[in-house]
């Protein structure tokens, strides 16, 4: 049974939330006040901890801080539960390390999903940290693996959050950055000389993006928008380079993640230059709707001009092609929102 440590100061609802989590098989133990909770967390080393922010004696900001300076307790999860809903309070909790933020009041499943998907990434980075301490002491190379690289980025790199329609950069911007998502998606476009605008690639949740060259100083050749509230890290250009130096075989596994975005590219270039009207449409619809959902037949919104830019024909054609589709019962429209009804004829028509 996983141990949840649950640092609020309201009793009624410190009480109601450790019931709520009891009944969803967790083992809950409680404390009143930051200072309390600080020493709970390094004597039980709970799972996940869950805490309020404005608490007496020690605040949650105070709290997480101190957590992160103690080698026993800087992996556990944290989660942020607080009426302070600021935007600048939420990007310092995010600032300083914690793994989720959520509003009171709130949902009881909310919180619950919270905290399953929490512990299971915290599961899962101990597996690779274990993997690689493995690694480190039969003296082989640290990294080896694009996983191994992610969990370096995730573990030393820059936290970054943005909201919907944010420029992360823009083309002929320093490329000092190379990114991986953690959650959102990212559409990277450029702009022809008449202004038209072209998608050239859609990231999503543990892609990495924004690389140009590791050896030159290139500039970013292309814009990167948020279509997808998103978190992500950063490592420094030079910082990366400095691993491959010492990774070689890490070295290999990225020239084929270029080899891999390279091929893509070509399927697009070939889809744009000879496929029909139809095929362009049904391909794009779905290639957007499995960046932005994890089931494609969940709806999706997007524009109709960002979707004729990745398929590369007029937005009138595609809003009329998106009507036939509409007529045979493929999809459906709402607005902006997108819903496939047919996935299976969808694909057959590419």
């Amino acid at each position: 049974m996983k141990k949840i440590l649950l640092i609020e100061d309201d009793l009624i609802l410190r009480e109601n939330t450790a019931e709520l989590l009891e009944f969803s098989d967790y083992e809950v133990i409680t404390a009143s006040n930051g200072k309390i909770g600080l020493d709970m967390a390094t004597n039980h080393l709970p799972d996940i901890i869950v805490c309020d922010i404005m608490m007496p004696e020690l605040d949650g900001y105070g709290v997480l801080e101190a957590l992160a300076k103690n080698n026993t307790t800087k992996y556990i999860p944290f989660i942020f539960l607080s009426a302070k809903t600021e935007r600048q309070d939420v990007r310092k909790g995010m600032d300083l390390g914690a793994d989720d933020y959520i509003s009171k009041p709130f949902q009881e499943d909310e919180l619950v999903s919270a905290i399953e998907s929490r512990i299971a990434k915290a599961a899962i980075l101990k597996d690779e940290r274990t993997k690689i301490q493995n690694v480190q002491e039969n003296g082989t190379e640290e990294l080896r693996t694009l996983n191994d690289l992610k969990i370096f980025f995730d573990d030393n790199g820059t936290l970054f959050n943005y909201k919907k329609n944010h420029i992360i950069y823009e083309e002929g911007n320093n490329s000092n950055f190379i990114y991986l998502i953690i959650k959102g998606v990212i559409k990277c476009h450029k702009f022809d000389d008449q202004g038209k605008e072209l998608t050239t690639a859609l990231h999503k949740e543990d892609d990495l993006f924004g690389y140009t060259s590791f050896t030159q100083n290139i500039p970013y050749q292309e814009t990167a928008t948020v279509l997808k509230d998103t978190e992500m890290v950063g490592v420094s250009k030079s910082e990366l380079k400095e691993v491959l130096n010492n990774n070689h075989k890490l070295t290999l596994e990225l020239i084929q993640l270029l080899t891999d975005d390279l091929k893509d590219v070509k399927d697009q270039l070939l889809q744009m230059a000879y496929g029909t009207v139809h095929e362009k449409t049904a391909s794009t619809i779905i290639k957007f709707a499995e960046k932005l959902n994890r089931k494609p037949d969940e709806p999706i919104r997007i524009s109709r001009n960002d979707l004729a830019s990745v398929a590369g024909i007029a937005t009138e054609t595609l809003i009329r092609t998106m009507s036939n589709f509409k007529k045979q019962g493929l999809i459906e429209m709402d607005g902006r929102n997108i819903k496939i009804l047919d996935l299976q004829k969808l694909r057959h028509i590419y």
